[in-house]
């Protein structure tokens, strides 16, 4: 009966293995893998000083697995549930229309987290759009991938109104989504990306001439708001053979009075000292918090470590994203926000923890702290 019991173990391995082989393949084949940087592009990335070799560099040495195979960890991933990793029920929602983002003054800095790290910025009168994964399901096999929380978001792609520009961090399904920018291409008049990342948009029919690579610390004048490119410390790819391929930033949005900081994705570093040495203070940052492990600590930060973070790019207030709408990573779904406003608490570091879709309007009124999570 042991041996029994111990092929059925085989048999059911190998399909699982053949299943997830299966699936591979056909991602490789979806249009969502994206695009690839030219043998042109390649060359003119080593002038960037963190491209080698074919693969984007961090700042300082940064391993993306730090215990564990990644065949052992994507195991446990799909078979191994942790306690409370998703919400009993839906999140609750403040539902947005086109109109009351249209309301705004020249002056007014107005946030909108949309869940995980999709958020808009209504700054110097325009309306700029941070990673808008804006979908359900992600990635080219829904059935393996975390699926959203909630079924009906804030709101939609085809809701929004006209963006003057979409910032994205890196090109990970979870941030740059292909479902989502087929969607908004028609109403975004700038593109900015890291370099390597425009690739994918021009595969998916977005107008080069609204496509812009930017590398860290480069930067965008737009009237009334300048747009910089700034570091961060992770990773990138969308499918086998090319990690790595495209580089990954945070942002930088600045006018004459106000200024909003994006951290992207990434564990901690030396380089948001520096940001906020030469871009700070900021008026709020968004700052990753979430999807945290021991067997990725150097790509993604601790709770702990993003209060830190506000403290070293001069945050006067911090809203936590990364967090709210996906499960990936192995603690439950709203650990991250409980450790990092007990430990904001504990430092005396200001925070706002909105719900989906409440906007947050910089310096008027209270900000929203209810622990709705709870």
């Amino acid at each position: 009966m042991r041996n029994f019991w111990k092929i059925v173990g085989y048999l059911v391995a190998g399909i699982v293995a053949m299943l997830i082989v299966a699936g591979v393949a056909f991602a490789q084949l979806s249009p969502e893998l994206g695009g690839k940087p030219t043998k042109a592009q390649r060359a003119a990335y080593a002038e960037s000083g963190h491209y080698q070799d074919g693969e984007f560099r961090n700042l300082v040495p940064t391993e993306v697995m730090t215990g564990g195979s990644t065949v052992k960890v994507f195991w446990q991933f799909l078979f191994s549930k942790t306690p409370s990793s998703e919400p009993p029920g839906p999140l609750p929602t403040h539902m947005l229309d086109s109109l009351s983002i249209t309301r705004k003054t020249p002056d007014m800095v107005r946030v909108t987290w949309f869940g995980h790290s999709a958020s808009l910025v209504e700054i110097a009168s325009k309306n700029i759009l941070f990673d808008p994964m804006l979908s359900v399901k992600m990635g080219p096999l829904p059935l393996v991938t975390p699926k959203r929380y909630n079924d009906t978001l804030a709101i939609t792609a085809e809701e929004l109104p006209p963006i003057e520009a979409v910032l994205i961090s890196h090109d990970h399904y979870d941030h740059l989504d292909y479902k989502t920018i087929v969607k908004l291409k028609d109403k975004v008049a700038h593109f900015y990306v890291p370099l390597g990342v425009g690739a994918h948009l021009l595969a998916w029919g977005v107008d080069p001439a609204r496509v812009q690579e930017l590398d860290w610390h480069d930067s965008i004048q737009l009237p009334g708001l300048t747009i910089v490119s700034t570091p961060a410390r992770h990773f990138s790819g969308r499918g086998l053979g090319n990690r790595n391929s495209t580089s990954w930033s945070s942002w930088v949005l600045k006018t004459p009075t106000h200024r909003v900081f994006y951290s992207g994705d990434g564990g901690y570093g030396p380089h948001f000292q520096r940001i906020g040495q030469q871009y700070g203070p900021f008026d709020l940052a968004l700052l990753e918090c979430g999807q945290y492990d021991k067997n990725w600590a150097e790509i993604h930060m601790l709770p702990e470590q993003t209060v830190q973070a506000a403290l070293d790019v001069q945050a006067r207030v911090f809203l936590p994203v990364h967090w709210g709408a996906f499960t990936e990573a192995h603690h439950p779904w709203n650990e991250s926000v409980k450790r990092a406003t007990a430990e904001a608490a504990r430092r005396h570091v200001p925070f706002t923890t909105p719900e989906l879709g409440q906007s947050v309007v910089v310096g008027v009124g209270m900000l929203p702290q209810r622990r709705w999570w709870e």
